[in-house]
């Protein structure tokens, strides 16, 4: 497939059809959920994963603009083209309102599609409005209603966290809401997109014959692009990119699988990468963390702190789908909004015991989240310890784990602490948040083996360096817990020198590291 422009951050399908820019076809997922059982449809999906896109598609097929379908699946599976009314709201600028302002925000939105319909008059009370909408619209073409509802959740999510607010910001979005069952008759299709999964009793409660798409494996791959779609329509993509990093194209898709990839929203699944990044990669020539780059959500900042999350405990979580995909609202831990935001990803199921393994989809969002719970324990040292923390990622791959962690001292020497900081939790936390930003390595931590968990482990191209830590014992224990635990034995057959590292962190007196033996 020959070079096509990017659309990067664009939404609007017709836009990128009509100036042929490179589009991934996910016409069919389209065609398959309008013709399948069901009216009422939603799905969740992380920020920039393609979801407003998806709506645009959806919007342009059911308005019956045939054309810009041309060569897509679409073109091969319709044959009628029925052109039906659409009413399409986004929430996306609903963010940072009170609950008279987004009473009024969602009054303006009614107004576009009102005037649209010729509806000059309307009721003060916008769930009357939606439904007057709905019928005048179906009374008016002679067809039932299509309704299309983008990121219905962006103006909770800022609130999330908040226990006065989200209620009485929640009650509104209910109230809006609640006329679309009671006008199934005027309705052809309503489908609703957003990041978490708000219960139906909170937000939905009237929409009880709503089907969930989110973990259908039948709609595995209708957002984000899947493995066999990158290298079937973007080989040329994948070969420019290689040229202009110096790899060979294996090369190249491996780099790429490891920063961007990993993504299973059910199991089995396709791969999945990151849209977003990914076309932001082919664009620059580099492999950049790009959906951080386009922002950290305060709320999931908020939420972590008021959940009291460790950093060690992120990784390789085990958890039943109750648990893990549970309703934002009903959380009692942060996890179902890691794993719905995509900050953690389904990586495997075990069928017998309905036990799911989560864990961080790929190396982007490993160094975004670290970095982001960075400044909790450097506070204004955050800028200077990523800088170190670079330093330290060369000597590391130079196979020098001395002159890392002498970096490292010399770096926690000038961080200061108080009271509520001196305890070995805070201080471990800190060196797992510190170690899981070194790039461009595997990092792995508390890993478990056949005798107990490492620590935290290191994978570069030619070491594996295995780290046990101890608080205010000594490095000669640490050693000697990887020595009997036999931790190097589960890389014996990696080809890579292995070598050991004991660290020793006085807590109560340095509050740094104040040995480390290597062997």
């Amino acid at each position: 497939m020959a070079l096509k422009l990017y659309p990067i951050g664009m939404q609007t399908f017709s836009e990128i059809r009509e100036k042929d820019m490179l589009y991934v076809d996910k016409t069919e997922y389209v065609y398959r959920m309008s013709h399948g059982s069901g009216k009422f449809f939603f799905l969740s999906r992380p920020r920039r994963f393609g979801k407003s896109l998806l709506l645009s598609t959806m919007k342009s097929y059911f308005e019956g603009r045939k054309e810009l379908f041309h060569g897509l699946a679409m073109e091969r599976l319709e044959t009628e083209w029925m052109e039906y009314p659409v009413l399409h709201f986004s929430m996306a600028g609903g963010k940072h309102m009170d609950k008279d302002t987004l009473e009024q925000f969602i009054g303006n939105r009614l107004e576009d599609e009102e005037l649209r319909f010729g509806i000059t008059e309307h009721s003060e009370h916008n769930n009357i409005r939606l439904m007057n909408l709905v019928k005048t619209a179906y009374e008016k073409t002679g067809k039932p209603v299509v309704v299309l509802i983008d990121e219905y959740d962006a103006l909770l999510l800022d609130v999330v966290h908040e226990d006065e607010q989200l209620p009485a910001l929640r009650y509104v979005m209910r109230n809006f809401f609640s006329p679309l069952k009671d006008c199934d008759p005027y309705l052809r299709f309503v489908f609703l997109t957003g990041i978490t999964k708000f219960s139906q009793l909170s937000i939905f409660s009237e929409l009880n014959n709503i089907i969930n798409i989110s973990m259908d494996t039948r709609y595995d791959g209708i957002c984000g692009i899947t493995k066999d779609e990158l290298l079937n329509c973007m080989s040329e993509d994948i070969d420019n990119l290689a040229e202009r990093l110096h790899l060979t194209r294996e090369q190249t898709i491996e780099s790429l699988t490891q920063q961007y990839d990993g993504y299973h929203f059910t199991w089995p699944s396709s791969d999945v990468f990151n849209p977003y990044s990914l076309l932001c990669c082919f664009d620059g020539g580099r492999l950049g963390s790009y959906w951080f780059g386009s922002g950290t959500p305060t709320y999931l900042i908020e939420m972590m702190r008021k959940f009291k999350l460790k950093p060690a405990k992120i990784e390789n979580m085990r958890a039943d789908s109750a648990s893990f995909d549970a309703p934002t609202e009903r959380m009692t831990s942060i996890v179902p909004l890691l794993y719905q935001s995509g900050y953690l990803t389904i990586k495997d199921y075990d069928k017998e015991i309905d036990l799911y393994t989560l864990d961080i989809p790929n190396n982007e969002i490993r160094v975004g989240l670290y970095n982001s719970l960075l400044s909790n324990y450097l506070g204004e040292e955050a800028v200077e310890g990523r800088v170190v923390i670079a330093d330290m990622s060369r000597s590391i791959n130079s196979g020098d784990i001395d002159g890392a962690l002498e970096l490292l001292q010399t770096f926690l020497e000038t961080v200061p602490y108080c009271d509520n900081t001196a305890y070995e939790g805070h201080y471990q936390q800190l060196m797992y948040v510190i170690f899981s930003l070194l790039t461009p390595y595997r990092i792995t931590v508390e890993q478990r083996t056949s005798r107990g968990r490492t620590d935290i482990i290191l994978e570069t191209e030619r070491y594996v360096y295995i780290m046990e830590l101890k608080f205010s014992k000594s490095a000669d224990e640490a050693l000697t817990q990887i020595d009997e635990r036999k931790y190097a034995n589960a890389f014996a057959l990696s080809g890579k020198e292995v070598v050991k590292v004991g660290i020793n962190f006085d807590v109560a007196g340095e509050h740094n590291i104040v040995e480390w033996k290597v062997s």
